[in-house]
């Protein structure tokens, strides 16, 4: 991409993913986590509480949905609201910066609902290829075609 375009789209051309210090690689690694993906879907829509959050994304553990939840309220992308009462009132909201994630995290749930069977026949073919590998030897490869 030339500078022109890059300057055009507002693209930083001192950020590199590529590079392994860059702190954009953290933050790939942060949105691609399961938890984030499935937690921003869940507030995309409404506030929700912690129980409800732990509740509605099966699997999580409370461990693991509180420092997920941490990490994404300091990079921004959620509110973590506490009200005074009796006992205290904790409620989770998208921030502004967190909305812009939600299309392209809803493109990759999607996508992998869409394609999941094929994904899976291909993890099938590819298990009995290996499996068949293992039981003879002396073959060096199988093509399917």
């Amino acid at each position: 991409m030339s500078d022109q375009a890059e300057n055009v789209l507002n693209i930083s051309n001192s950020w590199n993913a590529y590079h392994a210090q860059c702190p954009t690689r953290l933050m790939l690694n942060k949105i691609a986590d399961k938890w984030t993906v499935l937690l921003l879907g869940l507030l995309e829509q409404e506030t929700k509480r912690f129980s409800t959050l732990q509740r509605e994304t099966g699997g999580i553990s409370q461990k693991m949905l509180t420092q997920t939840l941490r990490s994404l309220e300091r990079d921004g992308l959620i509110q973590r609201t506490v009200y005074a009462s009796v006992p205290p009132r904790v409620e989770y909201s998208i921030t502004p910066l967190g909305a812009t994630l939600v299309a392209p995290l809803a493109a990759i749930r999607v996508w992998s609902e869409k394609h999941i069977e094929e994904v899976l026949a291909a993890q099938s073919a590819y298990d009995q290829v290996q499996n068949t590998a293992q039981q003879h030897p002396n073959v060096r490869k199988i093509v399917f075609k």
